[in-house]
């Protein structure tokens, strides 16, 4: 028998303790993203870890219009501000914790991957897969065929079928 003392045990309201784990999702306008977030909130919550959420503003708009191009990218910088800031307050819901926010501009795939090699807390990347005709969506092809050697973490994808109360159960 031990002479430590038990742990007192956690109540239902008590969030769990951080455990470091970083949950990535990339915010798009895609309807997967809903069941990639919910799926990244419940496991964060259930691990004591966090989720981060990776807006990435297209370039290639701003390169056309050499006069303009700045006003059009500040611009695309608040809209991406104000979505994730939207976003963030429905995830501290879910999560019981604050997101980590960033904005990149480029090329989606590229700056995701950039930002996995540059930040060490990102534990894993969560995505949503589309259930159309078209296929899974272009950064689950990528990153689930020519692209998955460049990931140092492991990808978690979430059919885009899913009901909310599915994942839920899942996670």
């Amino acid at each position: 028998m031990s002479d430590k003392p038990a742990e007192p045990a956690a109540s239902p309201e008590t969030p769990p303790k951080l455990s470091g784990r970083v949950f990535l999702v990339v915010v798009d306008e895609s309807p997967e993203l809903k069941v990639a977030l919910r799926y990244a909130c419940a496991r964060a919550k259930k691990t004591g870890g966090r989720v981060a959420l990776l807006y990435v503003i297209d370039s290639a708009d701003f390169q056309q219009w050499v006069g303009v191009g700045e006003l059009m990218r500040d611009e695309a910088r608040q809209e991406a501000e104000q979505a994730l800031q939207k976003i963030a307050g429905d995830v501290q819901k879910q999560s019981a914790a604050m997101p980590v926010l960033y904005v990149r501009e480029g090329e989606r795939r590229d700056e995701l991957l950039k930002l996995i090699d540059e930040e060490p807390t990102i534990s894993i990347l969560v995505l949503g897969a589309a259930t159309g005709p078209r296929g899974p969506g272009p950064l689950v092809s990528a990153l689930t065929s020519k692209f998955v050697g460049k990931l140092r973490v492991p990808v978690t994808i979430v059919p885009g079928h899913l009901s909310l109360e599915d994942v839920d159960s899942i996670a």
